[in-house]
């Protein structure tokens, strides 16, 4: 037996915002044959982004772990786009159209040039570049693991 992960969803308050939110800032495309009054999905290349409304908590009886405010980060999305340009670039998209910066662009210690965000939901994602092969752990110079 094998699978694969075909869907990624966010329980959204504004499934119309926060899907377009994302449409915008990156491209992808919706896919409207998927569209109901409370879910919209984009296509990201692959993978399908999914925005269910408050309605899914019930639905999927996970009534009693709806999120009471801003509470912990348990997943964040990355999204790889083409270039560090890319990475400088998107972020400020993101911040004019209601993001907030959690971590401004920078190099990771991983190789890849980086910008962590909140979008206008509190959900946090990524911004990703990688500039070239990713280091073993054994050969990082001054490992964060190590502070």
């Amino acid at each position: 037996m094998s699978a694969r992960l075909a869907y990624v969803n966010i329980l959204a308050g504004d499934i119309v915002a926060l899907s377009g939110f994302y449409a915008r800032l990156l491209g992808f495309k919706e896919i409207e044959s998927h569209r109901s009054p409370i879910y919209r999905c984009l296509d990201t290349g692959g993978m399908e982004l999914g925005f269910n409304a408050a309605q899914a908590y019930e639905l999927l009886q996970i009534a009693d772990r709806k999120p009471a405010g801003r509470g912990p980060v348990q997943v964040y999305l990355t999204f790889e786009v083409e270039s560090p340009e890319a990475v400088e670039a998107l972020a400020k998209s993101a911040v004019e159209a209601g993001a907030r910066i959690v971590k401004a662009p920078y190099d990771t210690y991983y190789n890849a040039r980086q910008a962590v965000l909140e979008d206008p939901e509190g959900n946090v994602f990524r911004l990703n570049c990688r500039k070239g092969p990713r280091l073993p752990a054994s050969e990082v110079e001054n490992p964060p693991w190590q502070t």
